[in-house]
């Protein structure tokens, strides 16, 4: 795979890069570059985050050295109880592998990290400390905005969050860190603040971020906006059905974006096409081979919400059918993260 081809894999579905030189030059003069992405340990993870796995796939079909980062600390500063911390971290150590092994990426070429692993130790507890006398409360209050929970009486974690979040791309020896769009703020924060202490600035690599079924972010702190990885056919049909879908509209889809960012890059990296499966009377079953046929069809209501709904609220059984397989016997585990 040549430079092109490695850059044309890595930057599909994304957002931003900042920059997109520095990638390009990153790939010319690293043969395996790494990359990490860290996800807090906080609600149950959802099928939104199948995006960042797609793409944690891409990095590595591309030679990257791919770290998961399951931050346990950041998730206790975004208010997970702390009684329950290493339950939840348990519950996501166990599942979040099953999602990649889920798309077919042998997780043996992944490397998971705790956390608290790297965040506890003298050093790095010394340049958090030195961080926090070169951020201004303003900037690590603006670049946390967008992620942590806000509240009326907001505590003092809030603002700690940016820094350690920063800090993790330095004792993560990381090249790239990658995120959400929605965590622009903190990865700019990081860019910014980390040649403070004499540490290179990182590339920083942003994907969009999937509606919720509800038209809003999919959050994993909202139930009516996600589809679990353990919800069944039937709640999962329920949800769907729900969606917020409305005729020939793509805004804040979440169910378009969905076979856009998730179901269709499955499908092309297959080479495989998308069916729906229709009642003659409404014109048969119709295949797609791409999204923006999809999308067109959808435009202009030649395909209704409702048999988008179905064929995606199949996929989506499929995807998750292993998942929910393999987490079988480990209710204990479910149970003690979340009730």
């Amino acid at each position: 795979m040549n430079i092109k081809e490695k850059l044309d894999l890595i930057k599909r579905n994304t957002a931003e890069i900042v920059t997109e030189a520095e990638l390009i030059t990153l790939l010319k003069e690293k043969k395996n570059p790494s990359v990490y992405l860290g996800t807090a340990i906080t609600g149950k993870p959802h099928v939104g985050y199948f995006m960042w796995v797609l793409k944690m796939a891409d990095f590595l079909k591309t030679g990257f050295r791919v770290k998961v980062l399951l931050s346990d600390i950041t998730g206790a500063l975004d208010n997970t109880p702390w009684d329950i911390l290493d339950k939840r971290y348990e519950y996501y150590k166990t599942i979040i592998p099953l999602m990649f092994e889920a798309i077919g990426v042998n997780t043996k070429k992944l490397e998971f990290v705790k956390s608290s692993d790297i965040n506890l130790s003298k050093k790095y507890f010394l340049d958090l400390l030195k961080l926090s006398t070169l951020a201004s409360v303003h900037d690590a209050k603006k670049a946390g905005s967008e992620v942590v929970k806000e509240s009326a009486n907001p505590k003092l974690s809030g603002l700690i969050y940016p820094l350690v979040q920063a800090l993790d791309e330095q004792y993560l020896d990381a090249d790239i860190q990658y995120g959400g769009i929605d965590q622009r703020k903190i990865l700019m924060f990081a860019r910014e603040y980390l040649p403070k202490l004499n540490y290179k600035p990182r590339i920083e690599f942003m994907t969009p971020i999937i509606p919720g079924l509800i038209g809003e972010k999919m959050s994993a702190s909202s139930e009516e906006s996600k589809i679990d990885l353990l919800d069944d056919t039937e709640t999962i049909k329920k949800k769907m059905n729900k969606a917020y879908c409305p005729e020939g509209e793509v805004e804040n889809n979440g169910v378009l974006a969905f076979a856009k960012y998730i179901i269709f890059t499955i499908k092309n990296d297959k080479s495989q096409s998308l069916t729906i499966k229709r009642p003659a009377k409404f014109g048969g079953n119709v295949t797609y081979k791409t999204y923006e046929q999809l999308e067109k069809d959808f435009i202009a209501k030649k395909l209704h919400p409702m048999d988008l709904k179905t064929a995606i609220s199949d996929e989506i059984n499929k995807l998750l059918e292993p998942i929910r397989k393999k987490m079988k016997g480990k209710e204990k585990i479910i149970n003690e993260a979340f009730n």
